[in-house]
C-alpha cells in the first residue's frame, strides 16, 4: 500500500495544486465583474472539485447529516480539526448557508486560490501573536456574518491534531462570535479519518481512508449560559471521533 502512495501522492498533489491555480484567476474575475454571489459560487465549485480529487488517493468523503439546519440566521460551524482536508467538504457540503473561515493570518498569502478567497471572502485573518488585531478582526468578522446571515466555521483547537486524538478547545473565538450571534446556532461537526492523509507524514500520503463529516444537532446560541454552551459542544463533537 505504502509503495503504491509513492504513486499516487504526485498526481494527487499535482491536480490538486492546479485547481488552486486554474481557479485563482476565475475568483478574480468573478469577484471583480459579477460580484460576491458569483465569487462564493466559483469558490464553491472549487471546493467541489477539491473534495473529489482525493478519490486519486482512494479517500471518498462522506457527509453523514440527519439534522434540519436552520434557514436564514447566522449558523457556527465548531469542528474538530485533523487536516487540511477537513476545509474543502465543509466549504461544499455547507456551501448554502456561505461559509466563512476563521484563520490564522499566514493563510492570507502565498497559496493560489485559498489566500485569495480568504482576504476576499469574508472570512476572519487572525494573528495569533497580536491579541488587539485578533480582537478586532473577530469583532468584524462576528458583525459581518450577523448582518449578513452567513456561516461561520471556527476550529477551537486551534491548529490540527496530527493522530487524530481532540485538543483542548480553546473558547476565545468562539466567546466572541457568539456573542455579537445571539439568535443564532452552533451546529457541532466531528471529522474523522482526515488525518490518515499524513499518517506517513507530508509524503507519501496515505491511502483508502475514507473522511466523514458528522453534523450533531444544533444548538440555539442564547439557550445556554457560555461555558455550558461550549461544554456541551465540545463533548457532543469529542465523543463521536473514532
Amino acid at each position: 500500500m505504502k509503495i503504491l502512495s509513492y504513486i499516487l501522492s504526485p498526481i494527487f498533489m499535482f491536480v490538486f495544486f492546479m485547481f488552486l491555480v486554474i481557479f485563482h484567476p476565475i475568483q478574480w474575475i468573478s469577484l471583480n465583474l459579477f460580484g460576491h454571489g458569483a465569487h462564493g459560487k466559483v469558490v464553491a465549485v472549487l471546493n467541489f472539485f477539491l473534495v473529489k480529487s482525493l478519490l486519486i488517493l482512494g479517500v471518498p468523503v462522506r457527509l453523514i447529516n440527519k439534522q434540519k439546519l436552520p434557514e436564514d440566521t447566522t449558523l457556527i460551524f465548531v469542528s474538530n480539526h485533523q487536516s487540511t482536508f477537513d476545509i474543502p467538504p465543509i466549504g461544499w457540503f455547507f456551501r448554502k448557508h456561505y461559509p466563512k473561515f476563521v484563520a490564522k493570518i499566514e493563510l492570507g498569502k502565498g497559496i493560489p486560490s485559498v489566500s485569495y478567497n480568504l482576504r476576499h471572502g469574508g472570512a476572519a485573518l487572525i494573528n495569533r501573536k497580536d491579541a488587539k488585531q485578533a480582537l478586532t478582526e473577530l469583532g468584524r468578522f462576528s458583525k459581518s456574518i450577523n448582518k449578513k446571515k452567513w456561516g461561520a466555521i471556527i476550529f477551537p483547537e486551534g491548529t490540527r491534531s496530527r493522530d487524530g486524538n481532540p485538543k483542548p478547545f480553546s473558547t476565545n473565538g468562539l466567546k466572541m462570535v457568539t456573542k455579537y450571534n445571539p439568535d443564532g446556532y452552533i451546529v457541532p461537526l466531528t471529522i474523522n479519518n482526515s488525518w490518515k492523509v499524513f499518517k506517513y507524514g507530508k509524503f507519501p500520503l496515505g491511502l483508502g481512508s475514507p473522511i466523514s463529516i458528522t453534523t450533531h444537532k444544533p444548538i440555539k446560541i442564547d439557550s445556554l449560559p457560555f461555558d455550558e454552551l461550549v461544554k456541551e459542544v465540545e463533548t457532543t463533537v469529542k465523543n463521536h471521533i473514532i
